[in-house]
């Protein structure tokens, strides 16, 4: 298939979770024999923190405005097989209007950010990277989360007809087991991007834990940290890491903790990336609970859950064995149910059954 996509970024991981998964994506539908274009606008705060430079046998335009690209992206759309609008694009409408003008590529919509769509949308705002019209022109809408609730949200709100589930995953190439580093040692370690509403979770989780164990390590990293973050001495930072470094960080973490952004958890069905990234590293994972996570990971086999600073001391206590067997059974899980190349073959597999639903069929000739 030849499939063309308008995104937010591949080119910089910097304080986003798109980046890395479209480059697994990309990776292993190109090395599947698919042809991908990536459109990205080129702005200034990801140029600046760029990590990705091209897609090996694929295309990556960096245009600064939109009118300097499309007509370079309407003879991208009309040779294509597939165009995919994703959420936070710059250029959504411009490129949702592009895709549904012509009747060659058959137009998809992939929401990686869902739940976070249906509270604007629930609080009364415009969605930028949603037009008025909806999804009612996509023949595809995917989800990065799933549950039937927002599902049936997505029908009734925005018209939207087919829609799919299309989970996180891991590059196993990139994100696998890496000597441990002395700087990234720690007890427990959380990586990700501020987020406000994941403040309240990662302080109960996290940082009151650290302030009762002041004997124990504790490591952040990410991007985008207010100043009056409350840091106690044996939390550490690490500023924004690229996914080269990875491995090393979550290797030489004895837990690490995954906290899910609060309108994706009251959603539910929807594990963060980071999940399968720490998982595929063979990092033990310990994660806040939501609905639909035992679809992914078995609780107390394969993962530890916490809702307490309680439990994630609880947690600290547990014996490096246990630990190990929790964090072996993780990875085997993750490398057979979530990688990038089992996701890159679900998309084409989704694209196609959409694809031959629209094909006309033809009328049965008389005898």
């Amino acid at each position: 298939m030849r499939i063309v996509i308008f995104g937010l970024t591949i080119s910089s991981s910097w304080a986003n979770g798109h980046a890395t998964l479209w480059r697994g994506l990309c990776k292993h539908l190109v090395l599947s024999g698919h042809s991908v274009a990536f459109f990205e606008r080129d702005v200034p705060y990801y140029a600046n923190a760029r990590d990705f430079f091209e897609i090996p046998g694929g295309r990556l335009v960096l245009y600064s405005a939109w009118e300097e690209v499309r007509s370079l992206a309407r003879s991208a759309v009309l040779e294509a097989d597939a165009a995919i609008v994703t959420s936070y694009c710059p250029d959504a409408l411009a490129a949702t209007e592009l895709l549904l003008d012509q009747h060659r590529a058959l137009p998809v919509f992939y929401d990686l950010d869902t739940p976070v769509t249906l509270a604007t949308l629930q609080a009364g705002e415009s969605v930028p990277y949603i037009g008025p019209r909806g999804l009612d022109g996509f023949a595809l809408v995917l989800s990065f989360t799933g549950g039937q609730r927002l599902f049936d949200a997505f029908r009734r709100k925005l018209g939207a007809h087919d829609i799919q589930p299309l989970y996180g995953h891991v590059d196993a190439d990139v994100h696998c087991p890496a000597a441990p580093e002395p700087h990234y040692r720690c007890d427990l370690s959380y990586l990700g991007t501020y987020s406000e509403d994941r403040q309240a979770a990662l302080e109960s989780l996290l940082v009151t834990p650290a302030r009762s164990r002041q004997d124990l390590r504790f490591l952040i990293g990410g991007a985008q940290y207010p100043p009056d973050f409350p840091w106690s001495p044996n939390i550490y930072f690490v500023r924004h890491l690229p996914p080269s470094e990875h491995p090393p960080f979550y290797a030489s973490s004895r837990l690490t903790l995954n906290v899910t952004r609060r309108a994706m958890a009251e959603m539910g069905w929807c594990p963060s990336g980071r999940l399968f990234e720490a998982s595929a590293c063979g990092a033990p994972l310990l994660s806040d609970s939501w609905p639909g996570i035992d679809e992914f990971f078995a609780p107390g086999e394969e993962i530890i859950l916490t809702a307490s600073s309680q439990d994630t001391l609880d947690a600290l206590q547990l014996g490096e064995s246990e630990l190990a067997t929790i964090a072996k059974r993780a990875r085997q899980r993750t490398l057979e149910q979530h990688s990038s190349q089992t996701r890159a073959a679900e998309l084409v597999a989704l694209l196609e059954r959409a694809a031959n639903r629209g094909v006309r069929q033809p009328e049965a000739q008389g005898a």
